[in-house]
């Protein structure tokens, strides 16, 4: 699994948090400033490709859901950090964290 931007992270905490929605209410639960709902249906697109979400077609328009959840995806970043930063040691980046608290 491929660590998402921090736009593409941003877009799935909020689909986390709904469960699932379209555009106009990703968009309106996003943080301000606001992102314009074009950056936001770019980021959709990009999410579904790399299998993250999928889409309900309704129409003409998306409901999205996410594919992967919060625990997975954090479980998979959480091992990357530890993996990168304190060579697959988990208890060196429990005592790093420990220290700069």
């Amino acid at each position: 699994m491929k660590q998402l931007t921090k736009a593409a992270e941003q877009v799935m905490q909020v689909l986390w948090k709904l469960g699932k929605g379209f555009l106009k209410d990703i968009v309106d639960a996003m943080p301000d400033p606001k992102p314009h709902s074009n950056t936001v249906a770019t980021i959709l697109k990009i999410l579904i490709e790399k299998q993250y979400v999928e889409t309900e077609s309704f129409g003409r328009a998306f409901q999205y859901q996410p594919l992967v959840s919060k625990e997975t995806y954090s479980k998979n970043s959480l091992t990357g950090i530890v993996k990168g930063y304190f060579g697959g040691s988990y208890s060196k980046a429990v005592c790093f964290m420990v220290e700069e608290s």
